[in-house]
Order: structure tokens, then sequence, then C-alpha cells
């Protein structure tokens, strides 16, 4: 399984700022939309992140509030990004190495959608929930054995 799978399941829809928006603004997009990133973009680069980890960080440091600052101050500027070809597999090592609970995908420099943490766990939940239904459905139909049958007749 690849990202470009999760992408069609979840679709396209994207969130993005501009490192300038204030760090207030962006946290209040995130809590009305219920979204736990936004892809910072500027003049169609990608050139940070900004989770609620780095949203917590300025808030520890501002003595409980946002502050004065804008994004840019505080977002990753090198954030851990895939490929929409990259295999489940890689993603998984990846964030789990890094730490990263966002992902933002990648095809050369275009970005083409953002894959969470969750989104990666879900889809290997659905991936063993159908491996197990068809393991249990080829059990179900198991051949009989020739001798079992033979030795009951």
């Amino acid at each position: 399984m690849k990202v470009t799978d999760i992408l069609r399941v979840k679709g396209n829809t994207l969130y993005t700022v501009r490192p300038d928006l204030p760090l207030a603004d962006a946290a209040r997009t995130m809590a009305e939309l219920d979204i736990g990133s936004l892809v910072v973009m500027e003049q169609g680069e990608l050139v940070g992140m900004l989770t609620f980890r780095e949203i917590i960080k300025a808030i520890a440091a501002n003595g409980g509030s946002c502050g004065q600052g804008e994004v840019g101050a505080v977002m990753d500027r090198q954030p851990m990004t895939c490929a929409p070809e990259t295999e489940m597999d890689e993603v998984r090592r990846l964030m789990l190495e890094s730490h990263a609970r966002y992902l933002p995908v990648m095809a050369k420099r275009d970005l083409m959608g953002v894959i969470s943490f969750y989104d990666v766990a879900k889809t290997v939940v659905e991936a063993q929930d159908f491996e197990n239904r068809m393991l249990k459905a080829y059990i179900r139909d198991w051949p009989e054995d020739e001798s079992a049958r033979a030795s009951a007749g």
C-alpha cells in the first residue's frame, strides 16, 4: 500500500497558511477546523509545518498565550515529507523515527496533501481487518480431508 492510497480515501482538502500570519489566528483556525496541522506556504513553496506541538511550545514560552508572534517564528522549517509513491511501511518507519505526527506529501515541488499518524494507523487497521476476514473465510471453506471422510463413513 502506498501514500496515494491514503490520499485517495482521505480526499484532497488542504489547509495552508503564510508564515506572516499571526500565530493566534493559525491556532484559532486549527481549533475551528479540528485539525492538528497547517502547511506553511510562501509563493507556492513549502516553507514549513505548524502543528499543535509548535503552538504548545509557543504558549509555554509566552506564559500561557500565543503572544504576538507569527507562524514563521515557531513553525518547523524542515518538516519531514514523503512522496505519493512512498510505501506505507516506509511512512510508518519515518514517522516513528522522527516522532512526526504529520507528513506533507510532495510530488517534486507540488504539495499533494498531508497524512497524519492517525491516517496511517487507520489504514493499517483496515488492511489487517480485511486480511483477517479473508483468512477466516478461507479457513471456513477449507476442504475436508479425504482420510477424515473415509474413517467417518
